[in-house]
């Protein structure tokens, strides 16, 4: 993650969203981080993640024990938070 983002408060945010607790905000944090990771870049720098992806994806982890509606609100607020901070957004 970026050093501009406060992780503390970040998952504080997402926590104070989806009443999701900050170990499994933290756990679905990771396995984003892994997937982006290995995403591809495009000419611009600029990573494309599709939502529905990332969500299978986290999901298929041996250790994600939560079901698909949460997942996709942890990262809805996250997105909410990173737009907020002026860090992230959608591309259209």
């Amino acid at each position: 993650m970026s050093e501009q983002v406060n992780e503390q408060e970040m998952v504080q945010y997402i926590a104070d969203k989806t009443k999701a607790s900050p170990a499994n905000i933290r756990l679905v944090l990771k396995h984003e981080l892994g997937f982006i990771d290995k995403a591809k870049a495009n000419a611009k720098g600029e990573v494309d993640i599709d939502s529905d992806e990332l969500v299978d994806y986290v999901l298929s982890r041996p250790d994600v024990k939560l079901d698909e509606m949460t997942v996709e609100t942890i990262l809805d607020a996250e997105m909410e938070y990173l737009m907020d901070k002026g860090l992230a957004g959608y591309v259209d």
